[in-house]
């Protein structure tokens, strides 16, 4: 398995994008849905996932970077929030042990 930068190709860049086999397949509709890769092929998208995200060719370097969901970032502010909650608590209540004032 390639890890790091995909080294370019232009033969095969415009080989893949120029087949008469792609051109039959879109025209006549004969590909499966998006995703359907686990049926048709498990193997074959098992690889195809992992190089995709362990490797990158020149044009990924231009494009912006996706973002990831943001329910993602929800659930960090929620456990900041609550660690912060949790440490402000335990603060005060060590002064009150402590009896000082602030």
């Amino acid at each position: 398995m390639k890890f790091g930068f995909r080294k370019p190709s232009l033969r095969n860049s415009i080989a893949a994008r120029t087949s008469l086999k792609r051109y039959l397949r879109h025209s006549l509709g004969l590909k499966a849905p998006r995703g359907w890769g686990w049926l048709t092929n498990p193997k074959k998208a098992a690889y195809n996932r992992i190089y995709h995200r362990t490797t990158f060719g020149w044009q990924d370097l231009f494009k912006p970077r996706r973002r990831r969901s943001s329910q993602g970032c929800l659930v960090m502010i929620v456990l900041f929030a609550a660690g912060g909650a949790a440490l402000f608590w335990a603060f005060g209540t060590i002064i009150n042990i402590a009896g000082l004032r602030v």
